[in-house]
């Protein structure tokens, strides 16, 4: 590898909020299924290459514990970590992506998603309202990337209330709105915010399991994952 080459690869930043195009799809020229998703979503010319990275971590790390079930991404934004779910796992037949607005991205990415993997088809339902009418069940996978402040905390209660399994990556930690649990005194209130989280589903009857996604990608890098233990 040269250096200049070498410099490309280096600028080119999984972090960077630059939309990726066609032009870009030379840095996924690997045949992994990422490098496919990656090259596809060039082709769409709508996504910021940090949510695609955010959305493959997300996916993968979920997938690597909840397995099956129906899918739903609340506050889902363009709806890609729906569709990455139901690649890493065929056994879901179907998942449901909600956000009060849906972007003119979903679209783009929807189309795409099936062109490349038409089994995809009609198997992601977009739903533009308030997570809150969406109801739940236990056979449920919830997944939630960088819910803006409390709305993480509604799609964790949401959860619980339904004994769904859950994953959350959190953002946008509101010290006006967030439980600190009383240990903001120790730690920063970030950290205290998703720390009560993870307290909160222990107390709700819930096993836990944390996990840092690359800093590199995006510094609120926590992850949250819960599912209910039997009685």
């Amino acid at each position: 590898m040269t250096v200049s080459s070498l410099r490309r690869r280096e600028a080119f930043a999984p972090s960077s909020r630059v939309k990726l195009t066609p032009r870009a799809a030379r840095h996924f020229q690997g045949t992994t299924l990422f490098d496919r998703i990656a090259r596809a979503l060039c082709e769409a010319d709508c996504l910021p290459r940090k949510e695609l990275y955010e959305s493959w971590e997300m996916a993968r790390r979920a997938r690597r514990r909840f397995r099956g079930g129906r899918v739903v991404d609340l506050a889902c934004g363009h709806g890609l970590v729906a569709y990455l779910m139901l690649l890493l796992d065929d056994t879901s037949e179907t998942a449901l992506a909600v956000d009060a607005r849906i972007p003119e991205s979903a679209a783009k990415i929807a189309n795409i998603m099936t062109t490349e993997w038409p089994r995809l088809a009609g198997r992601v339902r977009l739903e533009q309202g308030p997570i809150g009418s969406v109801e739940l069940g236990p056979d449920d996978v919830v997944i939630s990337t960088h819910a803006c402040g409390a709305l993480t905390d509604e799609v964790l209660a949401k959860a619980v209330a339904a004994k769904a399994r859950v994953a959350v990556l959190p953002c946008c930690h509101e010290k006006a709105t967030c439980d600190r649990g009383g240990v903001d005194g120790w730690v920063d209130a970030p950290l205290a915010i998703d720390v009560t989280r993870a307290a909160r589903l222990r107390s709700s009857g819930y096993a836990v399991h944390t996990q840092l996604i690359p800093e590199t990608i995006t510094p609120k890098n926590r992850l949250l994952l819960g599912w209910p233990v039997a009685s």
